[in-house]
């Protein structure tokens, strides 16, 4: 593995987060779905009410990923839980250790604050990501359906 530097990140890197962000849409074949705009990732991200927290990973000084991730709430466990929404690494950095010292240090802010899981998504025809998380020993849990209201379809419900 290269040079390889994980750190918060800070408000001057929305831009190259939301950078990161389009070369992921464009990965999983949904480049149309980014909305955000720097404006909004700084405010979600960066302001005194965000709740989300971001890092970057840089391999020689160079923004090669990023992860999202945020807290939520186990009541059978009783404990907080952490949700990654994102995990990116450009393609020039993959297979390289890159991906998993990103995710290795997500894994170490779940045990440092106490975390009584730490979860994700991914999606069901992504085989390479399937394949590096079971690699690092996670297993899917095939017995939950994720369902969402978005967009039309939350408004219209909120305001029923």
């Amino acid at each position: 593995m290269r040079d390889v530097t994980i750190r918060p990140a800070r408000f001057d890197d929305a831009a190259t987060i939301l950078g990161l962000i389009q070369q992921l849409a464009d990965y999983e074949k949904r480049p149309a779905d980014v909305t955000a705009s720097i404006s909004d990732i700084e405010q979600s991200l960066f302001s005194k009410s965000a709740t989300a927290h971001a890092l970057i990973c840089e391999v020689a000084g160079e923004a090669m990923g990023y992860a999202v991730y945020f807290y939520n709430y186990s009541t059978w466990l009783g404990k907080n839980g952490l949700y990654l929404e994102d995990l990116y690494v450009s393609p020039q950095c993959r297979g390289q250790g890159v991906g998993k010292a990103l995710i290795k240090h997500v894994a170490q802010i779940a045990v440092a604050k106490s975390c009584g899981r730490f979860e994700w998504c991914v999606l069901d025809w992504n085989q390479p990501a399937i394949d590096f998380y079971r690699s690092i020993g996670a297993k899917a849990q095939d017995e939950w359906v994720i369902y969402r209201l978005d967009g039309d379809d939350l408004l219209r419900f909120a305001n029923q």
